[in-house]
């Protein structure tokens, strides 16, 4: 929006060149967010606590989380509110990339808070029923897809690691989007079982995607690393911007031992932004690495799902993977900061793809 205004105003003065560089308006857009959540932060932990929104704790979980019970959760609320706010005033809201992005973000974190609100108001244990949860979030990434396939998205798929090796999806690309997009949802939402576990992978996979994201909308830098040049794709930068900014003030409030939770509100909507993030970039593939935490995460529900179905035994002592360690004895922190570390690690082997080919 101050894009859409103010850079206009630089045939008067030169000053107002500045909205026009994408670099500068992500600085903004996450400081920006930074400091909305710092400000709204106690407010809205305080008014979750007035309301009595607490978090509902697994009696067959962790003995450790038993004394979590009551911690205000929907925090993610926070997250949606100020990464919305904070690309509304620093994105080229002319941009349609920008909107399919808040589009699925907002969407997904509207599926969250119904769920959240069935569990924590209605004191319904099991939530929005699985079956309507996913459909709806398959709903809205088809949605997605749709206006993305519709708007001459490039439906090659490229493979890390190899300069050259693509895939042309073609009307397939439309499944595949959904595939991501929810998949990457649930991970996230898999991922939250942990004071901080899931935020800090978020920070760092929405830095890197920032990133990508600057780089593939540059025509000249995307030449020069020979990855696929995305238009308009570059302005998503200032919305990962946002997403950074936000998850670290929200990081704040999170970090052990947690104030508040985000809740699904939060986990989804950051799962489905970080899918479309992937998809509108082209580095689709290479969320499984960048997103690495996530990925492990949902792996070892599957698995463990499945072994217990298939042959009566279970993989690991608890899923998700997290819970296993704490079963095993490792305390909560260094779970947590070890996943951190992992993440750290994996997004720079995801960042030296660009030039490892």
């Amino acid at each position: 929006m101050l894009y859409y205004f103010l850079y206009p105003l630089a045939k008067h003065h030169t000053f107002f060149n500045v909205f026009q560089y994408i670099s500068f308006r992500t600085i903004y857009a996450a400081i920006t967010a930074l400091l909305l959540s710092f400000v709204l932060g106690p407010y809205l932990i305080n008014k979750l606590k007035v309301l009595k929104f607490g978090e509902v704790v697994r009696t067959d979980g962790p003995a450790t989380h038993l004394s979590k019970a009551g911690t205000p959760t929907m925090g993610g609320a926070i997250i949606l509110l100020v990464v919305t706010v904070s690309v509304l005033l620093w994105g080229n809201i002319t941009n349609i990339n920008v909107w399919v992005l808040t589009f699925v973000t907002v969407g997904m974190g509207l599926i969250g808070f119904i769920d959240d609100y069935i569990k924590v108001v209605k004191k319904d244990k099991k939530g929005l029923r699985a079956r309507i949860k996913f459909s709806a979030q398959v709903g809205i990434a088809l949605a997605a897809a749709l206006m993305l396939y519709f708007n001459n998205i490039e439906t090659l798929v490229a493979i890390p690691f190899f300069k050259e090796a693509q895939i042309d999806f073609k009307v397939f690309y439309i499944p595949f989007t959904v595939l991501v997009i929810v998949g990457a949802s649930n991970a996230v939402n898999l991922t939250d079982g942990l004071d901080g576990l899931a935020i800090g992978p978020m920070i760092i996979a929405a830095a890197t995607y920032m990133l990508l994201a600057y780089l593939v909308g540059h025509v000249k830098i995307a030449s020069y690393l020979h990855i696929m040049y995305v238009p308009k794709a570059g302005e998503l930068a200032v919305f990962a911007g946002a997403m950074v900014g936000a998850s670290l003030g929200f990081l704040w409030f999170n970090t052990y031992p947690a104030q508040v939770f985000m809740g699904d509100v939060g986990s989804l909507s950051l799962g489905g932004a970080l899918g479309t993030l992937a998809v509108i970039t082209k580095h689709e593939i290479l969320l499984i690495l960048v997103g690495g935490i996530f990925v492990v995460e949902a792996l070892s529900v599957i698995f463990q799902v499945g072994s217990y179905k298939l042959t009566g035994k279970r993989v690991f002592a608890m899923a998700p993977i997290h819970h296993h360690y704490e079963i095993k004895g490792w305390p909560e922190p260094k779970i947590i900061v070890r996943f951190w570390i992992i993440a750290i690690i994996l997004a720079l082997l995801a960042i030296s793809t660009l030039k490892i080919r």
